[in-house]
């Protein structure tokens, strides 16, 4: 390899502003909310929300870049028997209702 070749790929997680939940065609991306990616870049420090992943790394996943950041832990959220219940009975009503559609669409 030549000293050109890409030695690591950097991750920058970006969060969404208080209070907004996901971008949209109406409410895209604002250019100022890239403001701190931007001054991050010219000093690339690993953090919380920064890291970067070997080549090496990369190739053994077979080039696939989607690689979550390492820092962040994973929500585990226990379910009681009941709400497992009603939430495989609220799965099945959608179904059911999926399907009759589709008998009438078929007719």
């Amino acid at each position: 390899m030549n000293n050109l070749a890409t030695k690591e790929v950097w991750y920058y997680e970006h969060r969404l502003p208080e209070g907004v939940k996901s971008y949209s065609k109406t409410k895209p991306i604002r250019l100022e909310e890239l403001k701190p990616i931007k001054k991050w870049w010219s000093n690339r420090k690993e953090s919380e929300i920064c890291w970067k992943v070997s080549i090496d790394t990369i190739r053994e996943r077979g080039f696939d870049l989607d690689i979550k950041n390492p820092t962040k832990q994973e929500e585990a959220h226990e379910y009681s028997s009941a709400e497992l219940m009603e939430i495989l009975e609220n799965s099945f009503a959608k179904s059911h209702d999926l399907l009759n559609q589709l008998k009438g669409a078929v007719k």
